[in-house]
């Protein structure tokens, strides 16, 4: 008998329903979640749990600290924790006149330099489009993961 691995998910969200209404459609998926409410929460449980994905609101209480979370992980000692693919889940395209998408070059960035993140989701995203960019996610970082380790599935 195959043992299945669940795929570990960290939702960084503030707000306790749109993280429990993201918990539950992950978790009908067979997703194992952790939510955490601020980035430093957030911070605390990617050391702790070591999730396979992280789904990160941008805006929370102190204003844009989803930022701050994405560029304190990739700064973080632990090469394996820095390298956790990170999808954005945000209404700041809709509550500011911030613009910014990590696939595509401006005349400042290119692609990723802003913001460090695999893929960006405007809200309200549908369950299909959260599953979807999840699973192309993952799929993605195995793949980058069995090159670094010599073509080996990671």
């Amino acid at each position: 008998m195959t043992e299945v691995v669940q795929r570990k998910v960290l939702v960084v969200e503030d707000d306790p329903d749109a993280a429990e209404t993201v918990a539950i459609v992950l978790e009908s998926e067979g997703y194992a979640v952790t939510r955490a409410q601020s980035a430093e929460e957030g911070l605390r449980e990617v050391e702790a749990q070591r999730p396979d994905v992280i789904v990160l609101d941008i805006m929370m209480p102190s204003g844009t600290e989803g930022f701050h979370f994405v560029w304190s992980l990739r700064k973080n000692a632990d090469e394996r924790l820095r390298e956790i693919p990170i999808i954005v889940l945000t209404a700041i395209h809709e509550k500011t006149r911030v613009r910014f998408y990590p696939d595509i070059e401006d005349p400042e960035y290119k692609p990723g330099e802003y913001l460090p993140v695999q893929a960006f989701l405007d809200k309200p995203a549908t369950s299909e489009q959260l599953i979807g960019k999840i699973e192309e996610v993952l799929a993605d970082a195995g793949s980058s993961a069995g090159s670094r380790q010599g073509g080996a599935a990671g």
